[in-house]
């Protein structure tokens, strides 16, 4: 069965403007860790987190493939020895008290009606669906059975490594194949599926390639600065390749007539 759709997250199914829902998380444990041993501040990234570095932060913001790897090894750092169990519990107690900043909503109000009811629609065709994103797979495999009702082994996204140490599997400071982003996507696709995708739908250019991977291809344009955010940092190379190669383009502003899942907008 060739039905196989994978969708980005970041600003394909959910909001990832003004950042990420997983950059706090994931700085607050960076820089934590920092005041209790200040050694990761003396190399790349841990001296931008504890600066505020803020071209480093843009570029992580743009997806920057070396600032995006940089950050997913000082994750690996950060929780190395944590057992899965004890870091979806992190997790879970950040998203129960986080609120986006411009729209005061939980994380699973941040998400794409539009994109919610075209899961609804390739789920009665009897497609399989597929998140894949560079963002931590572990990290949304939290929220994904809630949030769009997909079982957690249809997440990809950039990983660490586990070791089994007495009966308990923990997390290592070593990355489990590539990053999730340009390349790395339609890689770790092709490692978890056995195929590439059928239909895939991204926003900007590190989904290029998985775009490319895909028979069909949807590409998502942000152009509501009411009702979201208008954006085209990070896209260039997507818009432009998807009007060469002929890739559906969705825009915000004209073709959805509800934006969030959390509002009526």
């Amino acid at each position: 069965m060739d039905r196989v759709a994978v969708f980005d997250n970041d600003g394909t199914l959910w909001v990832e403007k003004p950042a990420p829902v997983q950059t706090a998380f994931v700085l607050r444990k960076l820089a934590a860790r920092v005041r209790t041993d200040p050694s990761p501040a003396d190399k790349w990234p841990g001296r931008a987190i504890v600066d505020g570095d803020e071209s480093f932060l843009h570029a992580l913001d743009a997806q920057d493939p070396d600032a995006v790897t940089s950050m997913v090894e000082a994750i690996g750092s950060a929780w190395e020895g944590s057992t899965l169990e004890e870091y979806e519990a992190e997790v879970a107690r950040y998203l129960a008290t986080w609120r986006h900043e411009r729209f005061g909503l939980s994380y699973a109000g941040l998400v794409y009606q539009p994109m919610l009811e075209l899961f609804d629609y390739l789920r009665t065709y009897g497609w399989r669906l597929f998140v894949c994103s560079g963002g931590g797979r572990d990290f949304m495999r939290v929220i994904c059975e809630d949030t769009w009702g997909l079982p957690r082994e249809n997440v990809i996204g950039s990983a660490p490594e586990f070791t089994y140490e007495d009966g308990t599997l923990v997390r290592r400071a070593v990355l489990h194949g590539p990053v999730a982003i340009g390349p790395g996507k339609p890689e770790c696709v092709l490692a978890r599926t056995g195929r590439l995708p059928c239909f895939a739908a991204g926003n900007d250019d590190v989904d290029v390639e998985l775009l490319r991977s895909a028979r069909f291809a949807l590409l998502l344009v942000h152009d509501d600065e009411v009702r979201e955010y208008a954006y085209a940092d990070g896209a260039e190379r997507a818009r432009a390749t998807a009007g060469s190669s002929g890739w559906t383009t969705v825009s915000v502003k004209n073709d959805w007539k509800t934006v969030l899942k959390g509002t009526a907008r």
